[in-house]
Protein backbone atom coordinates (compact mmCIF):
# COMPACT_ATOMS: atom_id res chain seq x y z
CA UNK A 1 0.00 0.00 0.00
CA UNK A 2 3.16 2.64 0.85
CA UNK A 3 4.57 1.61 -2.67
CA UNK A 4 1.18 2.73 -4.46
CA UNK A 5 0.62 6.00 -2.19
CA UNK A 6 4.16 6.54 -3.04
CA UNK A 7 3.53 6.27 -7.14
CA UNK A 8 0.60 8.04 -6.77
CA UNK A 9 2.29 11.16 -4.77
CA UNK A 10 5.22 10.50 -7.41
CA UNK A 11 2.80 11.01 -10.46
CA UNK A 12 0.88 13.92 -8.93
CA UNK A 13 4.09 15.75 -8.35
CA UNK A 14 5.42 15.10 -11.64
CA UNK A 15 2.45 15.85 -13.30
CA UNK A 16 0.29 18.31 -12.04
CA UNK A 17 2.91 20.49 -10.04
CA UNK A 18 5.65 20.87 -12.85
CA UNK A 19 4.99 24.47 -14.48
CA UNK A 20 3.24 23.30 -17.35
CA UNK A 21 -0.19 23.40 -18.32
CA UNK A 22 -0.23 20.98 -20.33
CA UNK A 23 -1.56 18.41 -17.93
CA UNK A 24 -4.18 20.46 -17.22
CA UNK A 25 -5.68 21.17 -20.42
CA UNK A 26 -5.51 17.26 -21.35
CA UNK A 27 -7.25 16.36 -18.36
CA UNK A 28 -10.62 18.77 -18.73
CA UNK A 29 -10.50 17.45 -22.25
CA UNK A 30 -10.85 13.90 -20.81
CA UNK A 31 -12.77 14.55 -18.15
CA UNK A 32 -15.68 16.49 -19.97
CA UNK A 33 -15.37 12.98 -22.66
CA UNK A 34 -16.39 10.79 -19.65
CA UNK A 35 -19.24 13.04 -18.51
CA UNK A 36 -21.08 13.68 -21.43
CA UNK A 37 -20.80 9.95 -22.40
CA UNK A 38 -21.84 8.93 -18.69
CA UNK A 39 -24.78 11.18 -19.78
CA UNK A 40 -25.28 9.32 -22.63
CA UNK A 41 -25.00 5.82 -20.47
CA UNK A 42 -27.63 7.14 -18.31
CA UNK A 43 -30.40 7.53 -21.28
CA UNK A 44 -29.16 3.95 -23.06
CA UNK A 45 -30.10 2.55 -19.71
CA UNK A 46 -33.10 4.75 -19.17
CA UNK A 47 -32.08 6.25 -16.02
CA UNK A 48 -33.02 9.16 -17.23
CA UNK A 49 -35.62 10.58 -20.48
CA UNK A 50 -33.69 13.40 -20.78
CA UNK A 51 -30.99 13.13 -23.94
CA UNK A 52 -28.54 14.96 -22.18
CA UNK A 53 -25.96 13.95 -23.95
CA UNK A 54 -27.03 15.86 -27.25
CA UNK A 55 -27.60 18.99 -25.49
CA UNK A 56 -24.61 18.75 -23.72
CA UNK A 57 -23.04 18.77 -27.64
CA UNK A 58 -25.92 21.38 -28.91
CA UNK A 59 -24.64 24.08 -26.10
CA UNK A 60 -20.57 23.16 -25.91
CA UNK A 61 -20.40 22.71 -29.53
CA UNK A 62 -19.51 26.44 -31.26
CA UNK A 63 -22.18 27.41 -33.79
CA UNK A 64 -21.34 29.16 -37.60
CA UNK A 65 -24.32 31.14 -36.54
CA UNK A 66 -23.49 34.57 -34.79
CA UNK A 67 -26.90 34.33 -34.44
CA UNK A 68 -26.81 30.82 -32.08
CA UNK A 69 -23.51 31.67 -30.48
CA UNK A 70 -24.69 35.22 -28.81
CA UNK A 71 -27.01 32.44 -27.26
CA UNK A 72 -24.59 30.62 -25.68
CA UNK A 73 -21.21 32.19 -25.60
CA UNK A 74 -19.46 30.46 -23.54
CA UNK A 75 -19.05 28.26 -26.37
CA UNK A 76 -16.28 30.06 -27.52
CA UNK A 77 -14.25 28.12 -25.03
CA UNK A 78 -16.03 25.39 -24.23
CA UNK A 79 -15.66 23.89 -28.33
CA UNK A 80 -11.59 23.35 -28.09
CA UNK A 81 -12.14 20.65 -24.92
CA UNK A 82 -15.44 19.06 -26.26
CA UNK A 83 -15.06 15.75 -28.29
CA UNK A 84 -17.31 12.90 -29.30
CA UNK A 85 -15.03 10.23 -30.71
CA UNK A 86 -12.72 7.91 -28.42
CA UNK A 87 -9.92 7.88 -31.38
CA UNK A 88 -10.12 11.92 -32.12
CA UNK A 89 -9.82 12.41 -28.53
CA UNK A 90 -6.75 10.27 -28.16
CA UNK A 91 -5.08 11.68 -31.28
CA UNK A 92 -5.46 15.22 -30.24
CA UNK A 93 -4.06 14.50 -26.50
CA UNK A 94 -0.93 12.80 -28.00
CA UNK A 95 -0.31 15.49 -30.83
CA UNK A 96 -0.98 18.20 -28.00
CA UNK A 97 1.27 16.21 -25.30
CA UNK A 98 3.88 15.94 -27.57
CA UNK A 99 4.37 19.12 -29.49
CA UNK A 100 3.11 21.54 -26.35
CA UNK A 101 6.26 19.54 -24.39
CA UNK A 102 8.71 20.58 -28.15
CA UNK A 103 7.26 24.09 -27.60
CA UNK A 104 8.12 24.30 -23.81
CA UNK A 105 11.87 23.01 -24.37
CA UNK A 106 12.56 25.92 -26.33
CA UNK A 107 9.93 28.61 -24.99
CA UNK A 108 8.34 29.49 -22.24
CA UNK A 109 4.98 28.97 -20.67
CA UNK A 110 3.90 32.15 -21.10
CA UNK A 111 4.64 32.19 -24.60
CA UNK A 112 2.73 28.63 -25.08
CA UNK A 113 -0.52 29.78 -23.27
CA UNK A 114 -0.51 32.63 -25.31
CA UNK A 115 -0.45 30.41 -28.93
CA UNK A 116 -2.88 28.41 -27.42
CA UNK A 117 -5.40 30.31 -25.92
CA UNK A 118 -4.67 33.59 -28.67
CA UNK A 119 -5.51 30.47 -31.50
CA UNK A 120 -8.36 29.13 -29.95
CA UNK A 121 -10.58 32.59 -28.72
CA UNK A 122 -9.21 34.11 -32.13
CA UNK A 123 -10.27 30.73 -34.45
CA UNK A 124 -13.63 30.82 -32.40
CA UNK A 125 -14.76 34.01 -33.38
CA UNK A 126 -13.29 33.78 -37.20
CA UNK A 127 -15.33 30.80 -37.53
CA UNK A 128 -18.31 32.12 -36.22
CA UNK A 129 -17.92 35.24 -38.70
CA UNK A 130 -17.26 32.71 -41.02
CA UNK A 131 -21.38 32.26 -40.38
CA UNK A 132 -22.38 35.07 -42.62
CA UNK A 133 -20.66 33.60 -45.96
CA UNK A 134 -23.58 31.06 -46.83
CA UNK A 135 -21.18 28.90 -49.49
CA UNK A 136 -19.75 27.52 -46.08
CA UNK A 137 -23.29 26.15 -44.43
CA UNK A 138 -23.39 23.15 -47.44
CA UNK A 139 -21.15 21.15 -44.81
CA UNK A 140 -21.95 17.81 -43.02
CA UNK A 141 -21.17 20.00 -40.24
CA UNK A 142 -21.87 23.25 -39.31
CA UNK A 143 -20.99 23.52 -35.62
CA UNK A 144 -17.22 22.62 -34.21
CA UNK A 145 -15.51 21.29 -31.55
CA UNK A 146 -11.54 19.85 -30.55
CA UNK A 147 -8.72 22.11 -29.85
CA UNK A 148 -7.42 21.57 -33.76
CA UNK A 149 -7.17 25.27 -34.03
CA UNK A 150 -4.92 25.63 -31.03
CA UNK A 151 -2.49 22.54 -32.46
CA UNK A 152 -2.26 23.66 -35.81
CA UNK A 153 -0.88 27.04 -34.36
CA UNK A 154 1.63 25.39 -31.78
CA UNK A 155 3.03 23.08 -34.53
CA UNK A 156 3.19 25.67 -37.23
CA UNK A 157 4.94 28.18 -34.61
CA UNK A 158 7.85 25.99 -33.42
CA UNK A 159 8.49 24.50 -36.57
CA UNK A 160 9.27 27.87 -37.79
CA UNK A 161 11.24 27.79 -35.09
CA UNK A 162 13.37 25.09 -35.44
CA UNK A 163 12.60 23.78 -39.17
CA UNK A 164 15.55 21.64 -39.09
CA UNK A 165 14.89 19.38 -35.46
CA UNK A 166 15.16 15.86 -36.16
CA UNK A 167 12.21 13.50 -34.86
CA UNK A 168 12.61 9.88 -35.34
CA UNK A 169 9.46 7.87 -36.04
CA UNK A 170 8.92 4.99 -35.95
CA UNK A 171 10.04 2.98 -39.59
CA UNK A 172 10.67 6.08 -40.98
CA UNK A 173 13.98 7.25 -38.94
CA UNK A 174 15.10 10.81 -38.53
CA UNK A 175 12.61 13.43 -40.08
CA UNK A 176 12.70 16.91 -39.70
CA UNK A 177 10.12 18.45 -38.13
CA UNK A 178 8.76 20.96 -40.88
CA UNK A 179 8.16 17.97 -42.71
CA UNK A 180 6.11 16.41 -39.75
CA UNK A 181 4.31 19.79 -39.07
CA UNK A 182 3.77 20.09 -43.39
CA UNK A 183 2.40 16.27 -43.46
CA UNK A 184 0.23 17.01 -40.34
CA UNK A 185 -1.56 20.42 -40.96
CA UNK A 186 -2.63 18.98 -44.82
CA UNK A 187 -3.93 16.02 -43.24
CA UNK A 188 -5.80 18.04 -41.03
CA UNK A 189 -6.67 20.18 -43.77
CA UNK A 190 -8.59 17.37 -45.55
CA UNK A 191 -10.20 15.66 -42.83
CA UNK A 192 -11.78 18.98 -41.79
CA UNK A 193 -12.34 19.90 -44.95
CA UNK A 194 -14.44 17.19 -45.79
CA UNK A 195 -17.32 17.71 -42.82
CA UNK A 196 -16.39 21.58 -42.19
CA UNK A 197 -15.59 24.33 -44.46
CA UNK A 198 -15.47 26.49 -42.39
CA UNK A 199 -13.67 24.81 -39.58
CA UNK A 200 -11.17 24.43 -42.35
CA UNK A 201 -10.49 27.68 -43.09
CA UNK A 202 -10.23 28.74 -39.99
CA UNK A 203 -7.58 25.80 -39.47
CA UNK A 204 -5.45 27.28 -41.99
CA UNK A 205 -5.40 30.82 -40.82
CA UNK A 206 -4.39 29.61 -37.50
CA UNK A 207 -1.62 27.84 -39.03
CA UNK A 208 -0.83 30.82 -40.53
CA UNK A 209 -1.22 32.84 -36.85
CA UNK A 210 1.21 30.46 -35.52
CA UNK A 211 4.16 31.15 -38.20
CA UNK A 212 3.55 34.62 -37.58
CA UNK A 213 3.76 34.65 -33.95
CA UNK A 214 6.94 32.75 -34.37
CA UNK A 215 8.52 35.01 -37.15
CA UNK A 216 7.60 37.73 -34.47
CA UNK A 217 9.80 36.61 -31.89
CA UNK A 218 12.61 36.17 -34.17
CA UNK A 219 12.56 39.39 -34.76
CA UNK A 220 12.55 40.79 -31.55
CA UNK A 221 8.66 41.22 -30.96
CA UNK A 222 7.48 38.76 -28.12
CA UNK A 223 3.75 38.94 -28.73
CA UNK A 224 3.03 36.98 -25.23
CA UNK A 225 4.31 40.04 -23.67
CA UNK A 226 0.38 41.36 -23.51
CA UNK A 227 -0.29 38.17 -20.72
CA UNK A 228 2.03 40.24 -18.68
CA UNK A 229 0.07 41.86 -15.70
CA UNK A 230 2.65 44.80 -15.24
CA UNK A 231 3.38 47.15 -18.38
CA UNK A 232 6.10 45.22 -19.72
CA UNK A 233 9.91 47.51 -19.83
CA UNK A 234 12.29 47.94 -23.29
CA UNK A 235 13.79 45.24 -23.79
CA UNK A 236 17.74 45.11 -21.84
CA UNK A 237 20.39 42.75 -23.23
CA UNK A 238 22.59 41.62 -21.36
CA UNK A 239 25.99 40.19 -22.78
CA UNK A 240 27.10 37.07 -20.33
CA UNK A 241 30.53 35.61 -20.78
CA UNK A 242 30.22 31.95 -20.26
CA UNK A 243 32.70 29.61 -20.25
CA UNK A 244 31.86 27.19 -22.78
CA UNK A 245 33.35 23.70 -22.73
CA UNK A 246 33.21 21.87 -26.03
CA UNK A 247 32.24 24.25 -29.30
CA UNK A 248 32.15 27.88 -28.35
CA UNK A 249 29.30 29.69 -29.68
CA UNK A 250 31.70 32.55 -31.62
CA UNK A 251 31.59 33.71 -35.11
CA UNK A 252 33.77 36.17 -37.00
CA UNK A 253 30.97 37.53 -39.28
CA UNK A 254 26.96 37.88 -39.07
CA UNK A 255 26.25 35.75 -41.67
CA UNK A 256 28.28 32.43 -40.94
CA UNK A 257 26.16 29.64 -39.97
CA UNK A 258 26.38 27.75 -36.87
CA UNK A 259 27.09 24.25 -37.18
CA UNK A 260 25.98 21.36 -36.30
CA UNK A 261 28.19 20.60 -33.16
CA UNK A 262 26.92 24.53 -31.81
CA UNK A 263 23.37 23.94 -32.28
CA UNK A 264 23.36 20.61 -30.17
CA UNK A 265 24.90 22.21 -27.74
CA UNK A 266 22.08 24.65 -27.43
CA UNK A 267 19.56 22.20 -27.33
CA UNK A 268 20.97 20.23 -24.64
CA UNK A 269 21.26 23.46 -22.65
CA UNK A 270 17.70 23.79 -22.51
CA UNK A 271 16.95 20.33 -22.03
CA UNK A 272 18.67 20.66 -18.52
CA UNK A 273 18.44 24.43 -17.55
CA UNK A 274 15.59 25.45 -19.89
CA UNK A 275 15.25 28.08 -22.59
CA UNK A 276 15.13 31.11 -19.84
CA UNK A 277 19.26 29.71 -19.31
CA UNK A 278 20.51 30.89 -22.80
CA UNK A 279 22.48 34.15 -23.04
CA UNK A 280 21.34 36.84 -25.46
CA UNK A 281 24.02 35.49 -27.77
CA UNK A 282 22.57 31.72 -27.60
CA UNK A 283 18.83 32.80 -28.50
CA UNK A 284 19.95 35.01 -31.25
CA UNK A 285 21.79 32.20 -32.75
CA UNK A 286 18.83 29.45 -32.22
CA UNK A 287 16.23 32.33 -34.28
CA UNK A 288 18.98 32.43 -36.94
CA UNK A 289 19.14 28.94 -37.53
CA UNK A 290 15.61 28.81 -39.18
CA UNK A 291 16.14 31.44 -41.46
CA UNK A 292 19.81 30.68 -42.35
CA UNK A 293 18.61 27.20 -43.17
CA UNK A 294 16.29 28.08 -45.54
CA UNK A 295 18.74 30.38 -47.26
CA UNK A 296 21.51 27.69 -47.53
CA UNK A 297 18.68 24.91 -49.42
CA UNK A 298 17.91 27.66 -51.55
CA UNK A 299 21.29 27.99 -52.92
CA UNK A 300 21.60 24.19 -53.37
CA UNK A 301 18.56 24.09 -54.99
Amino acid sequence: MERKENVLRAFWRDTYRSKSPIPYILSAQVLLFVLIHFFDLLKEVNLIQMPLYDYALDYLRLPLSPERFLTQPWSLITYSFLYTGLFHLLFDCLWLYWIGNTFLNFLNKRQFLFVYISSILTGGILYVLLGFIPILHQSFQTSFSSSAFAIGALVASIATLVPQMHIRLFLFGNVQLKTIAIVYTALQLVFIALVNKAGAVTFLIMVFGGILFTYALQRGNDWSLLFKKTKPSKLKVVHRNNNLTGSALKYKHQSDLPNQDEIDYILDKISVSGYDSLTSYEKETLFRVGDDYDEEEEEYE
